[in-house]
């Protein structure tokens, strides 16, 4: 479960142990009079066990073991079983500081009159240099100023719930108050390298001759499947139908599936696979790459305009009354795109504005609340699909519970850009038993669910998870 509490402001979640409660084992067979070596499957793919596992604190030993299993085959040969088990990295969600601390702000934060955020144009700053203080003069543009009136409009929203929720991770013990220990383990982690640029091989891949459109059928990995080409994973959409986890090899990349998933790796101008399945959803989760400021600056991925976005095909792949989720980052022009001519674009009706919070290990909020640069927080615009000509639910007898206007989302981010926290367990009282559920623009995989993106297999990486010292 990846719900820690919920109560009426939201809910307070365990990103980690979401991935985590898929406990990935990797099965793979050698014959005994082999070198251990050189396993006899194939090195495309592999099957891992999957069974339910609960989340591991950071006081966990995580070490390169193994063990190994005797079988028997229908041929008669020996064969021996070599088990490996994996789970994600947890460092990557050791938050344990805010990454600027409140003492840092407050030397360059501006007045805290709510009116003169919005009202005074021109503002003195006083910025501390080498001991002496000069002025100058501050300009905020309208959207700069728009920001600033939505942060007050919400601003006691998202601090109250948050308290709430974080009360309640620190009596369980889910949550714990900084101590020395954790401060000193805070130092800047080391990512593992992207060795494999998976937008770049989709572009590749654009060039690669291709099925017949009709013929773009899914590719089922079946329990017994033991490899797939690689030209496989660009023109069809990809599903482990199987109740292991497998394992892929993509370039020389290493790359685990989980079981019941469904992929298509590519990009806007590729999404035909995905229509071509047939195939429609209840709820459809969108995390558009906006553009900003830091992206065109970085160049590390690319970002789709307004009127790109715009072209998804969201009518042809939502069943009726479909939930959509899009995730906006906090810069009011997009906002009110995603309201007033997106969602109408797509017969989506606006039903409620969701916010997640980031928080630390310790309960502090990422960033301060009141930063007039970055929000601890990060908003969900939710809306259902209303066809034209409206259609009963395939089932009249399932009620569906109402979405309420705000809710909140509290839990640590992981220190991976853009890893957005399962949402999965949360909607799931407002969706109906046995939904189908759809990631557009997707960096990773989950059960159950269908993802889409040209990177959508980014955090399913092994370079991301690590070897679990086995039990006896």
């Amino acid at each position: 479960m990846s719900v820690v509490h919920q109560l009426s402001p939201g809910w307070l979640l365990d990103h980690l142990s979401f991935i985590n409660k898929i406990n990935y084992q990797v099965h793979q067979h050698y014959e005994l009079c082999c070198s251990k070596s050189e396993p006899t499957s194939s090195v495309h793919l592999d099957s891992l066990h999957m069974d339910s596992v609960s989340s591991f604190g950071s006081s966990a030993t995580f070490t390169a073991s193994d063990s190994t299993i005797k079988l028997e085959n229908d041929d008669g040969r020996n064969y021996e079983m070599f088990i490996q088990k994996y789970v994600f990295r947890p460092e990557l969600f050791n938050v344990t500081i805010p990454y600027i601390t409140s003492a840092i702000h407050k030397e360059c934060q501006q007045s805290n009159e709510k009116e003169d955020l919005i009202n005074g144009v021109k503002k003195e700053i006083s910025i501390s240099t080498l001991g002496k203080k000069r002025k100058r003069c501050v300009v905020f543009n309208q959207g700069e100023l728009d920001a600033m009136e939505y942060h007050i409009k919400i601003r006691e929203l998202i601090l109250d719930g948050s308290s709430q929720l974080i009360q309640e991770g620190f009596k369980s013990g889910f949550l714990h108050p900084l101590s020395e220990k954790w401060n000193k383990c805070s130092e800047r982690i080391t990512l593992p390298l992207d060795n494999c640029n998976l937008s770049e091989l989709c572009e590749m891949a654009k060039h690669l001759p291709s099925l017949n459109e009709m013929e773009l059928l899914t590719l089922q990995l079946m329990e017994d499947d033991v490899s797939v080409a690689e030209q496989d994973l660009f023109s069809q959409v990809v599903e482990n139908n199987s109740s292991f986890t497998k394992m892929i090899t993509l370039m020389g990349q290493k790359y685990l599936l989980p079981p019941k998933s469904r992929f298509l790796l590519s990009d806007i101008s590729c999404m035909h696979p995905l229509l071509n399945c047939g195939k429609t959803y209840d709820v459809i989760v969108i995390d558009p790459p906006w553009q900003n400021k830091s992206v065109k600056r970085s160049k590390k991925y690319s970002y789709l305009s307004p009127l790109q976005i715009k072209q998804i095909p969201i009518p042809k792949l939502a069943s009726p009354d479909c939930l959509v989720i899009t995730w906006v980052t906090n810069r009011q022009k997009y906002l009110r795109f995603v309201k007033e001519e997106l969602y109408p674009s797509w017969s989506v009706e606006l039903v409620a504005e969701w916010h997640w919070v980031k928080i630390t290990n310790s309960g502090e909020f990422v960033f301060p609340l009141d930063s007039p640069h970055k929000k601890p927080y990060e908003g969900l615009v939710l809306g259902r699909f209303r066809e034209k000509t409206a259609l009963p639910l395939r089932n009249a007898d399932v009620k569906v519970v109402p979405i309420p206007d705000h809710k909140l989302i509290v839990s640590v981010p992981c220190t991976l850009h853009s890893h957005k926290p399962p949402l999965a367990e949360v909607l799931k009282d407002y969706v109906k038993p046995e939904g189908q559920y759809l990631e557009l623009f997707a960096r990773n995989l989950q059960p159950g669910w269908t993802s889409w993106g040209n990177e959508v297999l980014k955090f399913q990486h092994m370079d991301y998870f690590i070897v679990l010292e086995p039990r006896s």
